[in-house]
């Protein structure tokens, strides 16, 4: 019997389900986290072989012990995984220190963690990249928005999600957040990226051992995370009922670019909302960054709805066959809405569940760590046309 450590199975919640996978298809599956055993969900207990508590997941060296400790009580581990982009680095880590040689190493976190380190990845395979500058002092920054102009957008190199991401539309701001970050600790390199205005499509998949996908979809961002995260708004996005082909071109060859094997991915491209000099014309695809986990949240159940499958089991099938058998059944648009409490929207809890209720397959609070950028109420559904997906959209949205 192989041996998965799985690395915060209880976050989120719905990782349960890839736990199960695991242990259904003969895993031994050994979990670390730092939540007491007691707490934890009663399908998360009964996948898992056995469980380590550790104090705190910040501390490498507590969760080096329990590597260590479940090595001595079961013998060499296969894999070792989080599917989860906070984690990464420290998986990569543990597995690098125990040879476990399943996955990436520490020594290739800088081209899929740094921003920057990407681009030549995408280009590689002709993918066009926005242009960028590492920020440095204002001079520097001035010089570079002198042949881009305004706005700029400036995050940091190695960040996750949409937070620290502003929107600089004057020198003013320029100079406001310079300042700011000269009093940061953290240490952080910033990049500074032309503006593109373009609607964000993914490229999701589940990716074997010879870098091939076995399991494709997409999403297409309504919202910009960015402007949920720093304007408090509502979260909007949808699982696609068709994968497009340009989309699918794209990942497809982003996946060989960076010899992704044996992984659920999340990548990110711009569509083009208008003709952009040096990156192309509006409908082309361009690159934004690269995830190599699956995208977050409740995304992975959307996946299912919409593909009429189920992700965590083609996933479990990768890790442990190299493929699936699983069919995918009819498709759907799966639109996730995200509302913010004490914003007055058109239609209430109540007109929601009455309008859609033969729709809805997900009703349910946002957990804290992730209302910042997915609102505090979410409602799921599933919907057969374009024009239910963009009427319920409106209807999820509107507000007097």
């Amino acid at each position: 019997m192989k041996n998965f450590i799985f690395i915060s199975p209880n976050f989120p919640t719905n990782y349960w389900n890839f736990c199960h996978e695991l242990k259904a298809n003969g895993m031994n599956v050994l979990g670390i986290g730092d939540q007491p055993y007691d707490e934890l969900l009663p399908q998360l207990k009964d996948s898992l072989t056995e469980y380590y508590k550790v104090n705190n997941m910040e501390n490498y060296d507590e969760v080096y012990r329990a590597v260590a400790f479940f090595i001595h009580k079961y013998g060499r581990i296969d894999w070792l995984e989080s599917n989860n982009e906070y984690w990464l680095e420290k998986d990569a880590m543990l597995r690098t220190d125990f040879h476990i040689t399943s996955g990436f190493q520490t020594s290739d976190m800088d081209s899929i963690k740094h921003k920057s380190k990407m681009k030549p990845y995408y280009q590689a395979v002709g993918i066009p990249t926005a242009k960028y500058h590492i920020v440095d002092d204002l001079a520097g920054c001035k010089k570079f928005i002198d042949e881009v102009g305004y706005p700029v957008i400036v995050k940091p190199d190695n960040g996750v999600g949409a937070s620290r991401t502003y929107k600089l539309k004057t020198e003013a701001q320029l100079v406001d957040f310079l300042n700011e970050i000269e009093g940061e600790t953290t240490g952080a390199i910033y990049i500074m990226e032309e503006f593109v205005d373009a609607t964000v499509n993914s490229y999701d998949a589940i990716i074997d051992s010879n870098c091939e996908p076995v399991f494709e979809t997409g999403n297409v961002t309504v919202t910009s995370i960015m402007d949920v995260v720093n304007d408090l708004g509502t979260s909007v996005y949808y699982i696609q009922k068709d994968l497009p082909e340009d989309i699918k071109k794209a990942g497809r060859a982003t996946v060989k670019s960076f010899g992704v094997k044996n992984r659920f991915v999340h990548f990110e491209f711009f569509r083009l909302n208008k003709d952009h000099e040096g990156l192309g014309k509006k409908g082309d695809v361009i690159a934004l960054e690269v995830n190599l986990r699956p995208s977050g949240g409740n995304s992975p159940d959307m996946m299912n709805f919409a593909n009429s499958t189920n992700v965590y089991k083609i996933w479990a099938d990768m890790i442990c066959f190299d493929k699936t058998e699983l069919p995918e059944g009819e498709h759907y648009f799966c639109a996730f809405a995200g509302r913010r409490d004490g914003r007055n929207y058109t239609l209430s809890h109540e007109e929601i569940m009455a309008k859609y209720a033969e729709k809805l397959v997900m009703v349910d609070r946002v957990p804290v760590a992730l209302a910042g950028a997915m609102g505090d109420q979410m409602y799921i559904a599933r919907l057969s046309t374009e024009a239910e997906k963009d009427q319920y959209l409106v209807d999820l949205c509107k507000e007097n």
